[in-house]
């Protein structure tokens, strides 16, 4: 019944393009703040290594292995991926374009921020994501989806009769 509503109710395209506008401005504004702030991850990833040991960790030890072998040696690709990637899901999530990937991607940032020892407004900003991926295309109805997803299906529809073997 919520996830209905969700999916195809007008009230809830509404509220969802509430949600979307807030948190597009968030990643936005913090992936604009890195763009010209001259944004280095490095010390972020050295401290959440940092916080893998003790008697409370909060970094858990998969996740600081990880940081430790990959992400530090290649801080960046890190450096490049963070603020383009937040400004570029914020842009999306503001416009209502390619809304649910722009939720996906979101949530996938918001996650490697908590795994990484934070908190602060991840976990309101995915638990917000969750219902816009949730909702699915309803959540760009008010937005470039509108417009955009029936072309984007009608073109991969071509594509799709075009690899199809025709039977005689």
């Amino acid at each position: 019944m919520f996830i209905g509503f969700l999916k195809e109710n007008q009230y809830a395209a509404m509220i969802l393009t509430l949600f979307r506008l807030y948190l597009g401005y968030e990643w936005l504004k913090s992936g604009w703040g890195k763009l010209t702030g001259g944004f280095d991850a490095k010390g972020f990833l050295l401290g959440a290594i940092q916080n893998s040991s003790g008697e409370h960790p909060a970094v858990q030890g998969w996740w600081a292995n990880f940081l430790h072998d990959f992400a530090v040696p290649n801080v960046g690709l890190f450096n490049f991926l963070v603020p383009w990637g937040e400004f570029l899901v914020g842009l999306a999530l503001i416009l209502g374009l390619f809304t649910t990937f722009a939720a996906l991607m979101a949530t996938v940032m918001n996650f490697a921020f908590m795994f990484s020892g934070t908190t602060s407004t991840n976990p309101q900003m995915v638990l917000l994501a969750i219902l816009i991926l949730i909702a699915g295309s309803n959540a760009g109805t008010i937005g470039a989806d509108r417009y955009i997803l029936p072309i984007f299906k009608s073109w991969i529809q071509k594509r799709k009769n075009q690899t199809l073997p025709h039977s005689h």
